[in-house]
This record gives structure tokens, sequence and C-alpha cells, in this order.
């Protein structure tokens, strides 16, 4: 009789979750398409036998209208999901002319019956009503009292040192912070969901948001702690799905949510500590404070919570400096801080700048209105028409960054503002990727900041860090939508057009609009589908819709309707200011290196950050071997193309077959 399929397999820094269809690698979620899933499923559970081609095929598509191909790049992306290549391969490996087998350590290859070890913090633990049961080889009455003996003798030993070994490493080293109620470690990651504005006055909402989001940023200081960021949590706002299916999407254990209401100068504050594994309430408490002790409260409720999951305040001196209250305690300034917040959160940026400076202008130490004050300017600056008014946001975001940095040089909000600040406005590659590798330094636990990192690593051509980075915001923010935009430009460059495409959809339903996504555009171009590239083009907003055709045209046959499409685009004198990048993505198709470089640099003197897409751009890299790119690249201080880790257009193509 076969033996049923492991719910789990831990090896190395590797974790797949066989029943819940989830891969990790060094506590990292590795997003993964379902059907690349199925076959690291399929191959893993079996390890050391070798699966034939048409074997995996007919398991996992049914063998219908699919080819060889589809299961070579999925092959590549499992080998970079798992931290492998294929040509030293640990795990997957290739049996020429056959297939492929899967190895597993044999010091930790498990059993059915046998549950491997727990995962790392960041990865959850199974519930173990989901390990199934084996079946029994033999009755009981078969073997005799005396073999019974010897065999519970052989098992003895090694598995008290397994008992003991658990033990200690589970055993809470903080004692007064146990409860009775306290989950293993695995266990340890939370979602803070917007807690209800009780107050009946919608102008408060700020404040209730603002509660919340100092209790994730609170939450976050605790060691072992996976704490989803704002933008995932506050989605379940309206309070409609169930805590299993909101911990499903989040993939957490615990949910925090309540009910704020401030009435004169009391604040009253309910807050529930929920399983998502099955709904019943862990800890709850009520408050009622004077509204001056709002600080201290929000602390008493971050360590009760974090005391109910056995957590422990982070170590290191910077913990304590990460905190976006005002240091004298000024509740005005705080709230003027969290409304401008709350303009920021919605793209009201110049609004948030006006709350800001009023934040400041009550406290002007307040580092973090400073830094946050920046941000909007450099936003500002981004969006801006006009090289003048660019200019002039820029420099007042200068400003607000130089002043917090003076005021809290240990602020990593305050080094991701100077870092966002050096690319968007200075092009300052390098020093742009030293202050946010400082800002997730000191504040490991803001995606924002990493995501920032992923931003100027792809943009130096360092793609594989880039997406590393990538991952662990996605990880903290899985339901925010431009993350996952972000991250399938970065899956386009490595040439996993499958994987991409699967993020850039989920990112449409997360933040529907009409029409489709224009990334879906370069997908098709990149897979040599002109028809596709062309419909998508087609149905693109007005303001875009012809320079998405004169670009998808390029790759079509008729040569003649793709020189009338360019021709006509660059009639209109739009596209020299606002976006001029778009027309040298069009001539790099067209294959014109003196024209692409021509474009570039008029996207250089015109400030626009869609430069910054360059080295990992499968379009422009074709001339990654060019002198002439090479040396446009040498004079805005970017490395040689040639020591991109992205690939262009021509070995995508390549390594799909239509090369």
């Amino acid at each position: 009789m076969s033996q049923p399929q492991p719910a789990r397999l831990a090896f190395d820094d590797v974790v797949i979750d066989v029943a819940g269809q989830r891969l990790w690698r060094d506590g990292v979620r590795q997003p993964l398409e379902p059907k690349a899933f199925a076959v690291l499923a399929l191959l893993a559970c079996a390890p050391g036998r070798v699966f034939g081609r048409d074997e995996i095929l007919d398991a996992v598509w049914g063998h219908r209208h699919v080819t060889p191909g589809v299961l070579n790049r999925v092959v590549t992306m499992l080998r970079h999901a798992l931290g492998e290549d294929a040509q030293s391969p640990r795990y997957l490996r290739t049996v020429h002319g056959v297939g492929y087998r899967f190895e597993l350590p044999a010091a930790t290859e498990p059993r059915p019956d046998t549950p491997s070890e727990a995962p790392t913090a960041d990865a959850p633990m199974l519930d173990t009503a989901l390990v199934p049961t084996p079946h029994p080889r033999r009755r009981a009455s078969d073997v005799s009292p005396m073999r019974k003996l010897l065999k519970a003798t052989m098992w003895l030993p090694p598995l008290l040192a397994l008992v003991a070994l658990a033990g200690w490493k589970l055993w809470p080293r903080d004692l007064s912070a146990a409860t009775e109620a306290a989950p293993v470690l695995e266990q340890r990651s939370i979602a803070v969901l917007p807690l209800v504005n009780a107050s009946g006055d919608a102008g408060q909402q700020f404040f209730s948001d603002g509660i919340s989001e100092n209790l994730i940023h609170a939450l976050s200081r605790f060691e072992g702690l996976k704490v989803i960021g704002r933008t995932s949590s506050f989605r379940f706002r309206d309070g409609k799905d169930e805590s299993k299916a909101i911990g499903s999407k989040l993939d957490v254990a615990y949910l925090v949510s309540g009910s704020v209401q401030r009435e004169g100068s009391t604040v009253r504050i309910g807050v529930e500590l929920v399983s998502t594994a099955d709904g019943h309430t862990v800890w709850t408490e009520h408050y009622d404070r004077p509204y001056q002790d709002l600080f201290a409260l929000q602390d008493e409720i971050a360590r009760a919570i974090a005391g109910a999951l056995q957590a422990k305040l982070l170590r290191t001196s910077f913990a304590t400096k990460q905190d976006d209250r005002p240091p004298s305690g000024n509740i005005e300034a705080y709230n003027a801080y969290l409304q401008g917040l709350r303009s920021f959160y919605i793209g009201d940026y110049r609004k948030a700048i006006e709350l800001q400076e009023k934040a400041t202008r009550i406290e002007p130490g307040y580092a973090s209105a400073w830094a946050q004050l920046s941000t909007a300017w450099a936003l500002v600056g981004q969006s801006a028409v006009e090289s003048e008014e660019a200019q002039r946001a820029y420099a007042e975001a200068r400003k607000a960054t130089d002043v917090a940095l003076q005021l809290a040089p240990d602020l990593g909000l305050a080094h991701g503002a100077r870092a966002n600040l050096l690319l968007a406005a200075d092009f300052d590659w390098l020093g742009s990727i030293a202050e946010f590798r400082r800002g997730s330094q000191l504040a490991p636990e803001n995606g924002q900041i990493r995501g920032g990192l992923s931003r100027a690593l792809a943009a130096s051509g360092h793609l594989h860090e880039a997406i590393e980075q990538r991952q662990r915001f996605l990880s903290l923010d899985p339901l925010f939508a431009g993350n996952h935009y972000l991250y399938a430009h970065l899956l386009i460059a490595s040439g996993r057009l499958d994987a991409a495409e699967s993020s850039i959809r989920f990112g449409r339903e997360l933040q529907p609009r009409p029409g489709p996504p224009s990334d879906l555009m370069y997908v098709a171009i990149l897979r040599g589908d002109a028809n596709t590239a062309l419909d998508v083009a087609g149905r693109q907003p007005p303001l875009w819709r012809e320079m998405a055709l004169a670009v998808a045209a390029q790759i079509g046959p008729d040569r003649a309707a793709a020189d009338a499409a360019l021709a006509k685009a660059l009639e209109d004198g739009m596209w020299n200011k606002t976006t001029p990048y778009l027309i040298a993505q069009a001539y790099a198709l067209r294959g014109d290196a003196d024209k692409t470089v021509e474009w570039l640099e008029r996207t250089w003197s015109t400030h626009d950050t869609s430069l910054h897409r360059m080295l990992y751009d499968p379009l422009i890299l074709r001339f990654r071997n060019d002198p002439r790119l090479a040396a446009f690249c040498a004079k805005v201080g970017l490395p040689p193309p040639s020591a991109s880790e992205a690939l262009s257009i021509d070995q995508i193509l390549a390594n799909a077959g239509k090369g």
C-alpha cells in the first residue's frame, strides 16, 4: 500500500508545506505558481525517485496542450526558489534524457509518520490534525511481547534525547512573559486589524487608525514576532471576513482587533487577541485611561499582547529609537502627525505636507514628522511636470531630511527618506543603497524601507538581492498591490514570465481598474506574442494608448504599421517631456542602438525616474554589450550594463525556444 504524503518537509533552511502549498527558504516565503508547487510536491514527496518528463506533465498538467518548455521554466523557477542553480544542484537534479529526481539530505529525510523538525519563526506550524495517519503494516498481535520490548528499548534513548532537545528549544526563556495560552514559537505571527472608531465622529478616524498603526510598530520591536504591515492588515477594515479566512490571506496565526473611543479627556480602548486557527479569544482587555496617558497605554497594550505570545523585546539599542511619537509627548503634535499620515496614505501629498509642517511647528524636535515631511515633498517632486517645480520640492525634501537626521541620527525612517531622495532627485545609486541599508538595519520591520532598497538594488543591476528584499517586503505586506507589480518587474527581468503574469494579475485583483494592466503588454512582448501585446496596448487608457501601441507594434510582422505607429506617437511632443523612456524602449525593440541611447539621454535630461529601470529592463539590455550603452551608463554613474544580473529580451526568447 502506498504511503501518504507528508504534510510538511523540512531540511537545511527549506520548509515545504505540502498541505498548505507553501515554500519557505531562510525564513522567507517563496512565491510559487500552483503548477510549480505541484511539481515540487510530486518530486519532493518521493525523494530519490526519477520522474520522467511525460510522467510529470501527465501528473500536473494532464499533458493537455503543454510543451516540455513549460516544464523547463518551472524547474528553473523551483531552483531559484530553493536557492540553487542547474550547475550545482543540491536537491533538484536533472537525469539527462529521462527527467528529474529530488534528493533530501539523509539526516533530515522525514517519514510520513514522523513530522520533521519545526520550521523557523517566520514559517507557520501546521496543525497536527493535518499530519496524515499512516496505514499500519501489521497488526499489533503479530509482534511478540519480547520483540516489542526490544524495539522499545532500541528507540527509547533517541526518543528521550529528542524530547529533551524539544523541551530546551520550546521552554520559555522569559518565564514572567509566559501564559497558559501562549502558543509555540512557530506561531508567532500576527496582524493588527484597524481598530474600530467607536466615537461616532468620522473625523476621529485618523485617531483610531493611528492607534492601530502604533501597535503595529510597537509589536514589530519584539524578537521573533512577524507583524503584517499596515497596507495589508487595513484591507480588513469592514470586518466581513472571518478570522480563519483573514489568517489564511495574511499567513498569520493571530489577529488583534478592537475599538477606540475618545470622550473628552478619556480614551477607552478594547482589545482582543484571536487565534486564526479556530477563532477563539486568547486574551482580551478593556482600558479607560486619561487622554494624556495615551503613549503609556499603547506600550502597555503591546507588552500585554507580546506577553501572551511569549515574545521578548529586541535587545538592540536601536529598538527604542524607532518611535513615531514626539519626544516631549505632545499629543497635539501627534494628532497632526497621524492626520498627515492618513493624507499620505490616500495620496494627498500636499495635505500631508501641510499637516506634518503643523506637527513640526508644534514640536520642532519631532524627527519622525520631519522624515515624513521629506518623503511627501520627494513624492511631489517625482510627480511634478515642470523641472522647476520638481527642484523646489526636492530642495524642501532635503531640508526636512537634514533636520530629521540631526535630531535622530539613528532613526531608520529618516535614513529611508534620505535614500529615497538620493534615488529620485540625485540618481545617486550607490548613496541610495547605502542609506536604505542603514535604514533597514535600524528598522528591520519597516517594509517600505526594504522595498526602497529593492528598487535601488535593481536600478544598479543587482537583481538577485533586489528580488530577495522584495520578497521580504511581500512577507510583511502580502496584500499591497503596488508590491506585486514591482515584484513582477523583477520576475520579468529574470525571465520568469509565468510567475510575473500571476503577480500582475493578483495586483490587479487587489486594486481593480478598467482594462488590462500595461505590464501584461511587456510580458507578451517577451514571449514574442505580438497579437496579445497589441490587444493589451489597444485597451489602455486614452492618455497612454497611442504610445503603448507604438511600442507593441515593433514586434509585429507589419514593419510599415510599426513605422507609422511610432511616427504618429512622435508627432505629439508630450512624450518628449513626460516619458521619453517609452520611446527608448520602442527603438530598442527596433534594434536601433543609436536612437535608444539618444532617448535615454533625453530621459536623463528630463530627470524621468523611469531611467531607474534601465539595468533590469530586458528591452534596453539587448544592447548590454554595446559600447554606446556602456558609455551612457558610465556617464550617469551606473555599472556597465554587461554586469547586470537581469536578462535581455534576446536571452529570454532564446530560453523559451523562440530565439
